[in-house]
């Protein structure tokens, strides 16, 4: 497998919103850990849970381990769909979207410009929980991450920049090393592992039990290929670095 680590395209402009969505991000992370007791509450209040958002009402007392929470209203519930973005669940989970949104984010952001990447990333955010839900309409367990949005950012730099050299450092087994991969090779080989991941988690009848919201990559992947098409400028800057 790979693991990015930078890209060889610098920018034309600063990539601001790239660096506030990590900034919110991290702010929001800090802010869970502190919580201590009221995490719990804070995750059933602000998480997508699929059957809320599919059913349109909330699940008072149907989670006892995330706490009890006020009866919320659809458009409350609805809100969840965003506010989940900025949340995540350990350490690793928000150091991984977060290195994947600076090395990839920053291109597509200066590609599309400001305004747009911020529809680009929200839209692909929203198309990845609704294919995440669509496989589990029922399933109670909450859903937190920005892995939806970024895999939308994935998307839209491979179509934008297949060639270019991508830093990363390949896991053999035991095997370690750092190599230099076009764009197309990272990504493709990150998309198909998500895919057959999915694939293996329908079988198992994992879907709405919890555990990694393969369905979110996968349909956020798929929007950001949409949507790069939709917003992306005609005439693409040269690819730098490839």
């Amino acid at each position: 497998m790979f693991l990015p680590l930078r890209d060889m395209l610098p920018t034309e402009r600063f990539p601001a919103v790239t660096v506030a969505l990590i900034v919110s991000n991290v702010a929001v992370f800090l802010y869970q850990l502190l919580l201590g007791d009221g995490l719990n509450q804070f995750i059933a209040a602000y998480a997508m849970t699929p059957y809320e958002i599919s059913n349109g009402s909330d699940l008072v007392g149907a989670l006892p381990e995330f706490g009890m929470r006020h009866v919320q209203g659809p458009p409350v519930i609805y809100m969840t769909l965003f506010t989940s973005m900025f949340m995540h669940g350990g350490f690793f989970h928000i150091g991984g979207n977060m290195l994947y949104l600076w090395i990839f984010g920053n291109n597509v952001e200066d590609v599309l410009g400001r305004g747009k990447f911020i529809i680009f990333y929200f839209l692909s955010g929203m198309a990845a929980h609704a294919a995440h839900i669509a496989t589990g309409p029922e399933s109670v367990v909450p859903t937190v991450g920005a892995s939806g949005a970024i895999s939308g950012v994935l998307g839209g730099y491979l179509l934008l920049f297949p060639k270019a050299r991508v830093l990363a450092l390949l896991f053999l087994g035991y095997f370690i090393r750092i190599v230099h991969v076009p764009a197309f090779i990272v990504l493709v080989f990150w998309i198909v592992v998500q895919s057959l991941q999915g694939l293996i988690s329908i079988g198992a009848g994992q879907v709405a039990r919890g555990g990694v919201a393969w369905f979110e990559h996968i349909g956020g992947f798929a929007a950001g290929l949409i949507l790069i098409k939709l917003l992306a400028p005609r005439v693409r800057p040269r690819v730098r670095g490839a």
